[in-house]
Order: C-alpha cells, then structure tokens, then sequence
C-alpha cells in the first residue's frame, strides 16, 4: 500500500466504520443465522459453489468489492486529467504501459532527445528520514515526496549519451550525479544487459563535488531544456495519478480471480 493511500485510508476509517458496521450486520450475520439453522455443509455447498475451494472465498471478494467501490467513487474523474492535458501542451509525451511502473516523459530539443524517467515504486513506502521529519498532523501532498528521475540525453547528429541523475521532490530537481557514455545505447538502455555493462565504469563525481559555478551551468543547460519546476511538480503527481489507476486494476483482477 503507497504512503499516498495509507494517508487516505486513515481519514477515512471513522468515515467508513460506520457503514461497514451495517454492512457486516445486513450480509454476515443474516448468513451466520442461516448456517445455523440448516446443516452447515450444505449452506457452504450453496453459498462457496461458485467460487475455488476455500471458506474464506466469499468474504475476501466481498471486502475486495467494497474496496474497489470506494476507490471509484472517490477518485472518480476523467480519464484524462486536467493537470496531464496542460502538461502535454508544453511539448512532452507521455509513455505510460498499463501494468508496468515506469513511466517515460519525452520530448525533443533541436537535435537531442529528452528521455525522463521514474517510477511509481519510490511512492510505495515512505522514506523513513521523510517520515521523522513531519510533525504530526501535518498534511501531505504528492510534490513532498521523492521521487527518484532519470534523465538521459542524447543527439541525432551524433554519439554518445548524457546521463543525469536527479531527485524530484517539492517542486524542484535535486541533482547527484552527471555520467557520459561514449555508447548512446548503453547509456539509454534499462536492460539487464546494458546495466551489467555499466557496473565498474567511471559515472562521474558527485554533483555537490563540482565547482559552483559549474553546478550552475549545468543547472540552465536542464533548465533551457525543460528540465524546470513545472515537471519537477508533474512527475509525482502524475506517480501517484497511475498509483491509483493500477491499485483499481489490481482490486479488479484479483476479485475476478477469487471469484472464479
């Protein structure tokens, strides 16, 4: 469960209580009465029929449907949000594979390829120096949590592949490492393969090693190629738009599947 929904399942608790409490009393125990009074074999034999083999079954895809009835109702909205439409405005794509949980934003400038790359797994669990630092009742929102980016540039006029590592978190890129790599595709590739290759080559020094000055540079050469504070807010609130569309598929698949 994401830090995003465990935040949204605890506000929602006292909420809920109330209407689960009268749910369990109109589903449970009116089945609970009818096993007693008849052989309980059979009541299972009629009740479980459809579903595998275990007692559990029922229950399980019943939680599993107030689950998902919840998540779509309070997160009903377009299929498109409003934040992605103004987002694809600026000139970047969005390569979003249902199922998987990276995410790719790209865009060209001039002669290069932008390729900027997260995933939704850095928002399954809450970094534990994130989580000393907030003060309790503090309130959340998806730009206060970091996301690890990554960010690759290469040129159609020639080769080679700049590689820069980065940090999204409040609104703005936290740089920690710039490589170069002669092979633009060894550079680009997210494969085992290409990642084997890369172990034991020199990446770099670490960025807030470098020169002021030259930090400074690097930061307008990112920043003259969108690399700003408008996708620095994007990436995690777009992490955690997908979050919830896969959380939704994944309570849709497994009910389907405890149902059969």
């Amino acid at each position: 469960m994401s830090a995003f929904r465990a935040l949204r399942q605890a506000v929602r608790v006292s909420s809920r209580s109330a209407t689960f409490s009268a749910a369990r009393s109109s589903v449970l125990r009116p089945a609970a009465r009818q096993i007693w009074a008849a052989p309980s074999y059979r009541a299972f034999s009629v009740s479980a029929g459809r579903f595998g083999t275990g007692s559990s079954d029922i229950s399980l895809s019943q939680k599993l449907q107030q689950e998902l009835d919840y998540e779509k109702t309070d997160n009903a909205g377009p299929a498109v949000p409003d934040f992605v439409k103004s987002f694809k405005e600026q000139g970047w794509e969005i390569e979003d594979t249902p199922g998987q949980d990276e995410v790719a934003l790209t865009r060209k400038f001039g002669q290069e390829n932008i390729r900027l790359v997260f995933s939704i797994a850095d928002i399954q669990s809450e970094p534990e120096e994130f989580a000393d630092a907030e003060g309790e009742g503090a309130e959340e929102t998806a730009g206060d949590y970091p996301l690890r980016v990554s960010l690759s540039v290469t040129k159609s006029n020639g080769p080679g592949a700049l590689s820069v590592d980065m940090v999204a978190q409040e609104g703005q890129f936290i740089t920690e490492n710039v490589s170069f790599y002669d092979d633009a595709k060894l550079g680009t590739e997210l494969t085992a393969e290409a990642d084997w290759k890369r172990r034991g080559m020199y990446i770099g020094p670490q960025f807030e090693t470098l020169d002021i000055s030259l930090q400074e540079e690097f930061d307008k050469f990112l920043q003259e190629r969108g690399i700003n504070e408008n996708v620095a807010l994007f990436i995690p609130e777009y992490a955690e738009f997908k979050e919830q569309n896969e959380y939704v598929k994944w309570l849709g698949k497994v009910k389907a599947f405890v149902d059969l």
